[in-house]
């Protein structure tokens, strides 16, 4: 069970203009805050406003808005980024919280507007505002090349923030070849295959997906160790030769029926003693938290697929038997997101 403290009025404050916090974390990014205050820290307010082109009432209320969420901390007039902004730009993960800001902004905020009507009808609502044919968020980006470059930039952000947690959990002692299903453009392969120098791995994706993934792993001098494959995960037979199938940030999409029917496809695969791991975020099994998953469905209910959700740790275990896994071996990231890998054995 997690542990949280009671919600007071504040906290209620917080969540009735949750919009609104966010716009203040959006404009922050978008006219240079930030990382002004990474570079000059101890500026006024009113050098604040010189620097970023903006009168003093925009500026009042701009640092108004990022300090009362602790977003900027203010002493004597001067300001200062919090700790933990601080802590990012030094690590370099401020890019990569850049990036989701944008996501957020430009692919979540338009749809999360059906969120409602979303859990009305049980499907994903919020696709409509996306223009193109299907029923995933995958299959409409094709209709708009400047949002899918967009979504895989922001995609290979979520999985740069992720996949310390796939590196240091998936265990790949003895395996020779890995079958990243529904790889995208690469991003996890080419993470494990640069920490596995005795692996190789085949992506297999849709047509337009692995064109993207191919350019990527010849851009990282991985060709030789990573191939790729156009296929359709649910309709085509996977191909053998491969001891280890991993689905990373890819059964989070699905229903729970169609999950069984891909892990029964790579079970058909994998030779006896194969291995299936299974990486992304993963809610509690008491059902009350982590925050980062129940804020996180949000998304996942509104927009991706008709029965997107972050499932619990339990929900994969009962998939593996039904699919005839064995061995079910759970391995939480530890970190602030809610990342795991859950692994079982042919």
């Amino acid at each position: 069970m997690s542990e949280a403290s009671p919600l007071t009025t504040d906290g209620l404050v917080q969540i009735l203009f949750g919009s609104s916090a966010f716009q203040m974390l959006n404009a922050g990014r978008n006219l240079g805050l930030f990382p002004l205050l990474h570079q000059q820290p101890g500026l006024t307010a009113q050098e604040i406003g010189e620097e970023l082109g903006l009168a003093d009432r925009p500026t009042q209320i701009l640092l108004l808005g990022t300090t009362a969420l602790h977003l900027t901390d203010r002493q004597d007039d001067q300001y200062r980024n919090a700790d933990v902004l601080n802590d990012m730009f030094a690590d370099g993960t401020w890019d990569i919280i850049e990036d989701l800001i944008e996501y957020e902004e430009r692919i979540v905020r338009p749809a999360e507007v059906d969120f409602t009507d979303s859990l009305r009808a049980n499907t994903n609502i919020g696709l409509r505002r996306v223009k193109g044919t299907g029923t995933d968020l995958y299959h409409r980006l094709s209709a708009d090349p400047d949002l899918e470059q967009l979504f895989y930039r922001c995609m290979r952000s979520w999985s740069r923030l992720s996949n310390p947690i796939l590196i240091e959990k998936a265990d790949l002692t003895g395996v020779r070849r890995v079958l990243d299903v529904g790889g995208g453009d690469g991003v996890n392969a080419i993470a494990l295959a640069q920490a596995n120098p005795g692996v190789e791995f085949t992506v297999l994706d849709l047509p337009g997906t692995v064109e993207i993934a191919r350019r990527r792993i010849a851009e990282h001098g991985l060709s030789d160790r990573i191939s790729v494959r156009a296929a359709d995960i649910f309709t085509d037979a996977y191909p053998g030769g491969h001891d280890c199938v991993l689905f990373a940030n890819q059964l989070v999409i699905w229903s729970p029926e169609q999950n069984v029917g891909l892990l029964g496809k790579a079970y058909a695969a994998l030779p006896d003693g194969g291995r299936v791991l299974v990486f992304n975020a993963m809610s509690d099994d008491s059902g009350d938290g982590p925050l980062y998953a129940a804020l996180d469905n949000v998304y996942f209910a509104t927009l991706p697929a008709a029965s997107s959700t972050i499932y619990r740790w339990g929900q994969y275990e009962e998939w593996f038997a039904a699919a005839g896994f064995a061995k079910a071996e759970r391995l939480p990231g530890g970190r602030w997101t809610p990342h795991g890998v859950i692994s079982a054995v042919k």
